[in-house]
């Protein structure tokens, strides 16, 4: 729905009643908004009022200026959903203008769409979860161990193409767990691509060693292999090496393997890589997550597919999964008694959750077509805007799209951006902005960083926006979300 139909709203003081409710039953919404020639608003007009003025006599053709006096209620763009919830409770109505700092009236809000919450990347169960669960419940293999949890690591390695995999109680573990089977330790260096979540960052941070931060490249927002390069070219004249680079594969793209690889082949660095939001991705032919010398996967909540949480780490090298088994049952020695001579965790998977993890990826071909689906409506319904930039799908890849995701190309990117995540919510639409860079992290201060040329992942984040993206969205939720971008984003051209 564009700006026209909000417009279709928006009536001056001089119209009558008739023109009201003709207005009224034109757009369904239940409300029109009054405002002056400068769209500033005046008051609304609701089914009731003209209810009230049939009642008192007024005849049709009183003009809206006429009635008596009432001061609209109405929030501004600052505002937020439970701004808008609040005051539809306190004044028992169901609609809210939103106005801007000049008084102008730019958005409407109903009291239905709260009550329809679109999420951006929900669980979406299969058909065969409930039974696997009911299996462990039956055969009480309720631990960290069991059946299932033998036949995930299998079925998941068989899927990636690797010859080995570990289930882990989340993708954190299976990271931590990498790393530290890479020989990491304190006072190490650690490459990490820039644009991602905290958590391919943290374990670097927690065995005491130290992330050195690498940009992304502006098409497929992965680790640039220029920035790479420069990085390897720094420390080597340093005389120093990376222990180890963590290359993520963004919202369900892989990273340029082709470049990246090679580079650090010939650096003597081993590649953790972190396919926690990639896992049904293709590169070349090849399964995301094989390309690593490790490589891990997530399975939290809203992943393409769900444990509820729980990850995975997978890798060629039968030596170093067996180890990550045992260190993820706290390390304990095959003897009878318990017997330990290195420290470990208690990151194991439970029978329960792996039975559910098994009943999803049966499913996973289906929910990467139908998130692929959702970034092609949405590009649908955008083409032929200007000032966004969808993230690319370069040749030699098959996206999952995890996450549908474009930038904003405009002078003020992140007023933008806010703009219109703001006033998704107000209209209960869960959108969020591109993971900020782990460089302009507080946590992160102080880290080196290589950029591309100019700063990618720092433009990136300034402007990105991820929409709701989930396998389990109906026609109408995407018809309904594909609207109001068009509403949000008209608002944005003419705030911003």
């Amino acid at each position: 729905m564009h700006t026209t139909t909000f417009d279709s709203l928006l009536l001056g003081p001089e119209a009558t009643l008739h023109d009201a409710l003709a207005r009224l039953d034109a757009t369904a919404q239940g409300i029109v908004l009054v405002t002056d020639a400068q769209r500033r608003l005046l008051r609304t007009v609701t089914d009731g009022d003209l209810r009230r003025a049939a009642l008192a006599g007024l005849p049709p053709h009183t003009t809206l200026a006429a009635l008596p006096p009432k001061a609209p209620l109405s929030v501004g763009l600052q505002a937020a959903m439970r701004d808008v919830q609040q005051l539809m409770d306190a004044q028992r109505i169901d609609h809210v203008p939103i106005v801007d700092d000049a008084g102008r009236a730019v958005d409407l809000v109903t009291r239905r769409e709260l009550s329809q919450r679109v999420w951006m990347s929900s669980p979406h169960l299969g058909d065969d979860e409930a039974g696997l669960v009911q299996e462990a419940f039956r055969s009480n293999w309720i631990a960290p161990l069991g059946p299932h949890v033998d036949a995930f690591e299998r079925e998941l390695a068989a899927h990636v193409g690797v010859a080995h995999a570990a289930a882990t109680s989340s993708g954190t573990a299976a990271l931590h767990l990498g790393l530290r089977l890479l020989g990491v330790g304190p006072g190490d260096l650690v490459l990490c691509s820039s644009l991602t979540f905290v958590a391919s960052a943290n374990p670097i941070r927690q065995l005491g060693a130290i992330p050195v931060f690498v940009d992304s490249e502006p098409q497929g927002w992965n680790m640039s292999p220029r920035a790479l390069q420069r990085a390897l070219q720094a420390l080597a004249a340093e005389g120093r090496r990376a222990k180890a680079a963590v290359v993520v594969d963004l919202y369900g793209l892989s990273a340029e393997m082709d470049a990246l690889a090679p580079l650090l082949e010939a650096a003597g660095v081993p590649m953790l890589e972190d396919a926690a939001e990639s896992l049904g991705a293709f590169y070349r032919d090849r399964a995301s997550g094989s390309f690593g010398a490790l490589a891990v996967f997530s399975f939290n909540g809203n992943k393409i597919i769900t444990t509820s949480g729980g990850g995975m780490l997978v890798g060629d090298d039968a030596r170093l999964i067996d180890h990550a088994r045992r260190l993820s049952t706290q390390a304990r020695e095959p003897v009878r008694h318990y017997e330990h001579v290195e420290d470990g965790y208690n990151y194991r998977m439970s029978n329960v959750l792996a039975g559910i993890g098994r009943g999803q990826l049966r499913v996973l071909r289906q929910r990467v077509d139908a998130r692929r689906a959702v970034f092609e409506h949405y590009r649908a319904t955008l083409a032929g805007r200007g000032g966004l930039r969808w993230m690319a799908e370069p040749p030699g890849h098959r996206a999952t799209r995890w996450l549908s995701a474009f930038v904003l190309e405009h002078p003020r990117p992140q007023r933008a951006r806010d703009l219109l995540l703001d006033f998704l919510e107000r209209h209960n639409v869960e959108a969020r902005p591109v993971w900020k860079p782990m460089h302009l992290q507080p946590l992160y201060a102080g880290c080196r960083y290589f950029a591309h040329d100019d700063d990618v992942s720092a433009a990136l984040f300034a402007g990105g926006v991820c929409l709701p993206s989930g396998s389990n969205l109906d026609a109408a939720q995407l018809a309904r979300v594909g609207a109001l971008l068009q509403r949000g984003l008209d608002l944005v051209e003419a705030q911003a």
